[in-house]
């Protein structure tokens, strides 16, 4: 006991340091899906033929392959290209657009599961239809899209415990070293599991406080098949 006791005293500032990490990046991918993923929801379901059938395909690109494959493409494939990203960057690009296509996903649903009636209501009264979407639709679609983009948050802490194979010194590159320095595997990772959990009960409880907060009882939906 004593001995783990000495090997966390030792080993977490730099646990510490890869966990900030980890939360920048989290924060990071999941601000840019958000600015990919809700233009992307609204041109699904209001766009025209050619821009719906664009973003369908990227939306099926990322939620289509796996997210490691990814961030080798972004990082090892583009260079041939003479397109280079450092490893920060390239992290953050890759888990920002896989983030961006489920969230697009996520508030397409919500956005459709608003009453079609107040879109119907708000052009009656003169309202332009961007107008519309921006003071009707959208603020009751994010309210519903909470609950699933709760679930993004949490799963994007998770994976961006990839992007240590590009050496990118988060929560699980930090353990890497760690555990290469100590020759104590056991130790290091039962560490990092904690401290996984620990950022994910935060940011669970945090969300659910956020939820109960924005939870309308009156809100009207939609269920009907479009």
């Amino acid at each position: 006991m004593s001995e783990f006791v000495l090997f966390f005293h030792n080993s977490f500032p730099d646990m510490l340091h890869g966990a900030l990490t980890t939360l920048k990046l989290t924060l990071g991918s999941l601000s840019l899906g958000l600015a990919v993923g809700l233009p992307a929801a609204l041109i699904r379901i209001y766009g025209g033929k050619w821009s719906q059938r664009a973003i369908g395909g990227y939306i099926n690109l990322f939620r289509g392959t796996p997210l490691l494959v990814q961030l080798f493409l972004v990082y090892y494939g583009l260079p041939q290209f003479d397109i280079t990203f450092s490893r920060a960057a390239a992290a953050y690009l890759t888990l920002g657009l896989n983030s961006g296509a489920y969230q697009a996903e996520y508030f397409r649903g919500a956005i459709q599961a608003v009453g079609r009636g107040q879109m119907i209501a708000a052009r009656a009264i003169g309202m332009s239809k961007m107008k519309a979407i921006r003071h009707i639709m959208l603020p009751q679609a994010f309210r519903l899209a909470l609950p699933a983009w709760s679930n993004e948050m949490i799963a994007m802490i998770k994976y961006t415990a990839v992007v240590f194979l590009i050496a990118v010194p988060d929560l699980m590159g930090q353990a890497k070293m760690i555990s290469s320095r100590t020759f104590d595997p056991l130790s290091t990772y039962v560490m990092v599991a904690v401290m996984y959990l620990v950022m994910v009960g935060i940011a669970s409880v945090l969300l659910n406080v956020v939820g109960r907060r924005l939870q309308t009882p009156t809100l009207t939906i939609d269920t009907a098949t479009r």
